[in-house]
């Protein structure tokens, strides 16, 4: 059943104040604009709400059981839509969006400093996680888009490539391999590696991408995020393999190889909620972002 909220408001207007012509202004309405919406809704409920007489406005027993009745759900309607309302404009106010910590550590700070000043005003949440959560905090709409890499998606989610990132092979400057200037897959046999947990999409790409070395491998150690590998790596502990921009941001002891016998890179893209379309802020961002990439 379709409810008459303009009717029900009339009728509150009308009976809080005691008069039409008070009323009509309380609303903005003309009289007959108002004496409509009340015909209306007394129509639709098949039983008079008020009576009206050339000097005053009184309720009818119906009108005075429905009263207090509309009158709550009126008021709690008003706070629901002043809250969704505020909570709407926050919104306006802010930017949110993911990215594998790689990317956004070495690409996107400067980035979002030069956004920030051309966006007084404006916050920027940047939420920084493993590849598999980028795209499931933008699946659940906790973030307008993601950086992360290729992968499976989910149906509701579409994928814009962005650019492709080699991997290296990180070692301690002192190993045995920290001459060469490139290295190959059968070099890795016999070593202890330190792979990262959290980033399973990396690390089945590394595994396909080694082929049958992979399952000679002696993934000895295994850690929760790139700066502990790197710091196994500088002690000398381990060897690893990460996306080359990690290099920026690795202890000076190490050393990065190239490999030479196979194609070994990811494809970094940008994930959206598919139909949904992104705020002027985000778009904006977005596109730096698209611009920053394509130059690597």
């Amino acid at each position: 059943m379709r409810v008459d909220y303009l009717g029900l408001e009339a009728f509150v207007a009308v009976a809080e104040l005691g008069s039409f012509s008070r009323a009509a202004q309380r609303l903005n309405l003309t009289q007959t604009a108002l004496s409509h919406r009340i015909r209306k809704i007394e129509e639709d409920l098949g039983t008079r709400l008020l009576v009206r007489t050339s000097r005053e406005v009184s309720l009818t027993m119906a009108g005075q059981a429905l009263l207090p009745q509309v009158r709550g759900r009126l008021e709690t309607l008003a706070e629901l839509y002043g809250a969704v309302r505020d909570s709407g404009r926050e919104a306006m106010r802010k930017v949110v969006f993911a990215s594998v910590p790689t990317i956004a550590g070495y690409y996107l700070a400067g980035l979002m400093r030069t956004f920030s000043e051309a966006n007084q005003g404006l916050s920027i949440i940047l939420l920084d996680q493993p590849a598999a959560a980028v795209v499931s905090t933008v699946q659940r709409g906790e973030a307008e888009f993601g950086i992360t890499i290729t992968g499976a998606t989910p149906w509701d989610v579409q994928t814009e490539y962005l650019c492709t990132e080699p991997y290296v092979l990180l070692v301690n400057r002192h190993h045995k391999l920290a001459e060469r200037k490139t290295v190959r897959r059968e070099d890795l046999l016999g070593e202890p590696l330190v792979r990262i947990r959290t980033q399973s999409t990396n690390r089945q790409l590394i595994e396909e991408s080694l082929g049958n070395v992979s399952r000679q491998l002696d993934w000895r150690f295994e850690v929760q995020n790139a700066a502990t590998a790197m710091n196994l790596v500088a002690a000398g502990t381990a060897i690893t393999v990460l996306p080359r921009l990690t290099m920026y941001q690795a202890p000076h002891q190490l050393v990065g190889l190239s490999f030479e016998d196979v194609d070994l890179s990811r494809a970094v893209v940008a994930v959206t909620r598919r139909a949904v379309p992104l705020s002027d802020a985000a778009e904006s961002l977005l596109a730096m972002i698209r611009q920053r990439l394509s130059e690597i």
